[in-house]
């Protein structure tokens, strides 16, 4: 892209000190957090999404962009789930519903401690971790059927946050017994299934209700690519990965039209 217009872009969106290139740059930290880890256990993970995006077309975030995603294929999350929380600073913090009983999101966050995020769905609002954050997202291969299923069973824990009649007490039971529910019957049961039927595509693990699949091809073997003056890993097709995502990814969106995920942001170091 013109070096002018990401120029003009930088300037209207995220100049040096705003608030949002604060936040920008400590989701920078996270993402080198992990980084190390992964390269000390040998865990591949590869920048994605719009985090990929911006890598390819503004050589880092996009300049609005408030989140910062990574994929890593599901045997590689597991392994980095058990290491994670023993190798990140003091400053930071792995959220899953492990370390988070509240948390029902079916992929993991690192968290920002020196930090406070209001989501503007407000479903992190029972959440014990409420710091800026990276997500980290696992892929395993997935038929849509059965991923549609399960984006299905995981959206009965969102109704119970949306029923604003539901007394705290009795939505997060609720929220709690269907999450332990998907997680330890239904998700490996379509897991088990899954097995059974043919096919290559690679989906975010059950529950995620992000149904646009990626292709091994596409992603191996990794390379690098430039992100904020960093090298991070990228799949080895980045054009042909989100263009199968996202059509012309290299075209801008109506920049009137933008609005941040939060509703409350606030950086205390």
């Amino acid at each position: 892209m013109d070096n002018k217009i990401l120029y003009e872009l930088r300037k209207r969106f995220n100049p040096d000190g705003s608030l949002l290139r604060r936040q920008q740059l400590r989701m920078l930290e996270l993402l080198e957090a992990v980084d190390l880890v992964c390269k000390k256990y040998d865990i591949p993970y590869w920048l994605s999404s719009g985090t990929l995006i911006g890598a390819v077309r503004h050589q880092g975030f996009i300049p609005w962009d408030d989140d910062l995603d990574i994929e890593m294929l599901r045997e590689d999350y597991l392994r980095l789930m058990k290491v994670l929380p023993e190798e990140l600073p003091d400053k930071f913090v792995l959220q899953t519903h492990e370390t988070d009983p509240n948390y029902i999101s079916n992929y993991a966050k690192v968290r920002d401690m020196n930090s406070y995020l209001e989501e503007t769905n407000a479903y992190d609002r029972i959440w014990k971790y409420q710091g800026v954050y990276i997500d980290i997202f696992s892929l395993e291969r997935i038929p849509f059927s059965l991923a549609w299923i399960a984006g299905h069973m995981q959206g009965q824990i969102y109704n119970q946050l949306n029923n604003q009649s539901l007394k705290q007490e009795t939505m997060l039971r609720r929220i709690r017994l269907i999450y332990r529910f998907n997680s330890k019957i239904g998700f490996p049961i379509l897991r088990f299934l899954a097995k059974f039927i043919p096919g290559k595509k690679l989906r975010h693990s059950f529950g995620t209700a992000y149904f646009k699949p990626r292709y091994l091809e596409d992603i191996f073997p990794l390379s690098e690519m430039e992100f904020e003056g960093k090298k991070f890993p990228v799949p080895h097709n980045t054009d042909a990965l989100l263009r199968k995502i996202y059509g012309d990814y290299m075209k801008l969106p109506d920049l009137d039209a933008i609005h941040p995920h939060y509703s409350k942001l606030e950086i205390y170091k």
